[in-house]
């Protein structure tokens, strides 16, 4: 490792002066327990006694933190990413991702193709979003039993829900934002505006723009990582009409984004397998003649100045949104959500399309929000949506899939007495896939799942809490992990999946009957949020019985042959945060996590399971309008990797910034954050690039925001 000892020095003094500076707060602390709503659990309580571990980003600190969704969530505690180059990253919660981990906006399905593939960018814009929610572990059942791992829930401003100018200030509202990074000479702005059209009609606009180029990566060969550029354009036009019971509102969405996908290498297109075996044949340059296709002229049109492949996406939505108070006895409000995309993307390479990817549907949900019932509050609710999702390409290695969903589910909170709270939910599910005109002639799947869960909460006195949960939850396969079959480029694989031709793709020894999958959970929570010492320490085991999972039966080179499998697996885990206030301008905490997998029955284990980390942050208030943060942790290495896999090192993060607000409302923001300041050469394990490419290296972000 290079000699660091001037940066140290440099972090050593930033120390000093964070500490210098709180030392010379006067007043005490004043404790503040607020009420909010998580819209992801469907409550609004006590920040204190929600029973689900969650974090609650707001727009400022998503413009700060930056990057894609999984990149800028990674770091918090529980929470990590399987980062895929610098257009796409998805969030790991508790060593699960999609479809275990759900993404929503503001409460309805993204319907976009990233739980098909890490490559494919999840399409949500965290730069234009008001605040992102994460939910971690089992405990809400308002979006499916299968979010064994967790709930993260992006919330926009798309389609107004209060009016501007009702408390006879300002009739409009908004933000300009802007940022920009060195690693990747990133260039990002976003507008925001919301006005008032007459007393009751209220109408917004959004737009973003990002644009960054390779990264920069420390013991690189080259001076920036081939096939890391990202560019993204998003808008959406929305309008609402608002009364004194309520909204009703409707917006469009479009999103354009161009990324590259790194790691990619022609020389596999020709590997096939032979049962549980893997076949590659030398490539021949001649297969380059027959690439002509229906889509030669889309590959023309986006031609991209860079050499590597990359991916053309498009998504377009329309949302519907209301809610009604008071809309029948005995129902304090009724909430509902609708949304149609119409998504595509195209993976180019040379100017013509290699393979392309269709996701067309609709999902609808209404809850309703009931009085209290023989002590108990809550709400209850309808989910429906109805999906085809399709490939084309040379090998499409997914048929066209209908796929159709129903579920019911209700969510329960009682207050057996001062101290204690009960809280219960239960969810039902139906799903049919059904594959239209397979070659293959693999048949329909149709199937049910049951979850149910409970939790008890005990306000122990001096602001202490102990809760426990237990869930039963079921998870319906997805349509890929059935009928998945074919070269996967971007991940260098051949997958098959539960539902192939056994004798050619995975063997028949590795064919097993279909079977549930279902995880019990229990967590025990213990808090303390009074006080200048607090912490939080949760304790997780989920076991989930038949437990799908993509197994790499072979390999050649970078090139694996991946068949999925069912086992029983074992979940172990703990999340810990201990914080000490000083004074009212300067705060202490250390945070830890840590998630152990095992698979019964076989020496193998699950691929792709963060490490343990650990780590300290100091806060301070150095000035009236001015504070600043340091961040240190340790990320472990990881050995206990799947067959195949590659293990990765540990490394250090330090990471600095510091944001000052020009006027006392906090309407003109300037931010500075400095990241990865050792430059370490930083693999993820969570990413299928670990053992291809390194992560970004030392960056220093800057941007400003102005709210009106």
């Amino acid at each position: 490792m290079n000699n660091k000892t001037p940066l140290s020095v440099a972090i050593a003094m930033a120390v000093a002066g964070i500490t210098a500076a709180a030392g010379s707060a006067a007043q005490a602390q004043t404790e503040d327990v607020t009420e909010i709503r998580v819209t992801a659990l469907g409550v609004t309580e006590s920040a204190d006694l929600i029973v689900a571990p969650f974090s609650v980003l707001d727009s400022d600190e998503l413009l700060s933190r930056g990057g894609t969704l999984g990149d800028l969530l990674n770091g918090l505690t529980g929470v990590h990413a399987d980062s895929f180059g610098g257009g796409s990253s998805r969030p790991v919660i508790r060593g699960q991702t999609t479809p275990r981990t759900k993404v929503l906006s503001d409460g309805s399905n993204v319907l976009d193709a990233s739980d098909v593939s890490p490559d494919h960018a999840v399409a949500v814009d965290p730069i234009l979003a008001q605040r992102v929610e994460v939910l971690r572990g089992p405990a809400t059942l308002l979006y499916g039993g299968g979010a064994i791992g967790g709930v993260v829930n992006v919330l926009d401003d798309k389609i107004p829900s209060t009016m501007p100018g009702a408390d006879g200030g300002q009739t409009y509202d908004g933000f300009v934002a802007l940022r920009g990074n060195t690693v990747a000479n990133e260039r990002a702005g976003a507008i925001s505006l919301t006005s008032r059209a007459t007393d009751n009609i209220a109408v917004h606009f959004e737009t973003s723009m990002v644009k960054k180029d390779d990264y920069e990566a420390p013991n690189w060969d080259e001076a920036r990582v081939e096939g890391t550029f990202a560019d993204s354009n998003n808008s959406s036009v929305g309008a609402s009409w608002i009364g004194e019971r309520g909204f009703i509102g409707l917006s469009y969405s479009y999103r354009k984004d161009d990324y590259g996908i790194p790691g990619h290498s022609e020389e596999f297109e020709d590997c096939h397998p032979d049962g549980a075996i893997l076949h590659c044949e030398p490539h021949d340059d001649h297969d380059e003649d027959d690439h002509d296709d229906d889509h030669d002229d889309h590959g023309d049109e986006h031609d991209h100045e860079h050499g590597v492949p990359f991916i053309d996406l498009t998504s377009k939505r329309v949302d519907l949104r209301g809610e009604l108070l008071a809309p029948l006895p005995g129902i304090n409000k009724v909430r509902f959500r609708a949304s149609n995309t119409d998504y595509e993307h195209y993976e180019i390479e040379e100017e013509e399309v290699g393979s392309a990817f269709f996701n067309k549907g609709y999902e609808a949900r209404i809850e309703f929000d009931h009085a209290s019932l023989m002590g108990w509050q809550g709400l209850f609710g309808v989910q429906v949506s109805d999906t085809e999702f399709s490939s084309q390409g040379e090998s499409p290695f997914l048929p066209t899939i209908e796929s159709e969903a129903t579920g019911v589910f209700v969510v329960e909170h009682f207050q057996l007495s001062d101290a204690w709270h009960l809280e219960a939910g239960a969810r039902y599910d139906r799903q049919k896939h059904r594959p239209v005109n397979d070659p293959r002639g693999r048949p329909a799947f149709s199937d049910s799942a049951s979850s149910w869960s409970g939790s008890a909460i005990w306000e122990a006195g001096d602001g202490i809490i102990l809760s426990a949960t237990y869930a039963s939850a079921q998870r319906l396969p997805h349509a890929q992990e059935l009928y998945s079959r074919g070269i996967h480029v971007a991940t260098n694989t051949f997958e098959c999946g539960l539902i192939p031709d056994p004798l050619t793709c995975g063997g028949l020894e590795n064919n097993q009957p279909l079977r549930k999958e279902s995880a019990d959970n229990i967590e025990l929570g213990l808090r303390k949020v009074t006080g200048p010492v607090t912490y939080s320490f949760n304790l997780f085991r989920n076991n989930v019985d038949n437990y799908i999972y993509a197994r790499t039966l072979d390999q050649y080179e970078e090139f694996r042959l991946v068949k999925y499998t069912q086992r029983d697996a074992k979940f172990t885990g703990y999340e810990a945060e201990l914080a000490y206030r000083f004074n009212d301008n300067f705060a202490a905490e250390v945070f830890s996590d840590y998630v152990r997998v095992g698979l019964e029955d076989t020496a193998d284990r699950l691929p792709r399971i963060p490490p343990r980390r650990v780590g300290v942050r100091l806060d301070a208030q150095v000035a009236s309008r001015t504070s600043a943060e340091l961040e240190f942790y340790r990320s472990g290495k990881q050995q206990r990797t799947a067959a195949f896999e590659a293990g990765v090192d540990d490394y250090k993060m330090v990471n600095l910034s510091v944001s000052h607000s020009f006027d006392e409302n906090g309407r003109y923001n300037l931010f500075l954050r400095a990241s990865n300041l050792l430059d370490e050469e930083v693999r993820n394990a969570s990413s299928f690039l670990a053992d291809v490419i390194p992560m970004p290296g030392r960056n220093v972000s800057a941007g400003f925001k102005m709210d009106f």
